[in-house]
């Protein structure tokens, strides 16, 4: 039998620890409820309307002072829809890379 060497056995004994660490904070973590999805539902469909009623709002301001052959309004609700969708994937995308970061240290 090969002896053990005191600094394997220290690194052994942190990477241990270190993982321990990260599975309780998993379990700790992974207590989301429905009211937790109902939230993230929320927060969507709220960083959509939000931006798509300010650039409505923007669009009839723009059109009372600058009139034009085109319609301010409808130009800066469809830049609202889209900056909103923009920002409504960027908040999922965030949620479902820190899931599988989740599910990938509850692996370990």
């Amino acid at each position: 039998m090969k002896p053990v060497d005191k600094k394997d056995a220290n690194s052994f004994s942190r990477q241990v620890g270190q993982k321990a660490q990260r599975k309780l904070k998993a379990l700790h973590n992974d207590k989301k409820s429905v009211w937790f999805g109902l939230g993230m539902f929320g927060i969507v469909g709220w960083s959509v309307a939000v931006p798509t009623l300010l650039g409505a709002a923007l669009g009839i301001w723009l059109d009372k002072r600058y009139t034009q052959s085109f319609s301010w309004t409808l130009t800066c609700l469809i830049l609202g829809l889209l900056s909103g969708c923009m920002i409504a994937w960027f908040w999922i995308s965030k949620e479902h890379k820190e899931m599988n970061q989740n599910m990938n240290e509850k692996d370990e």
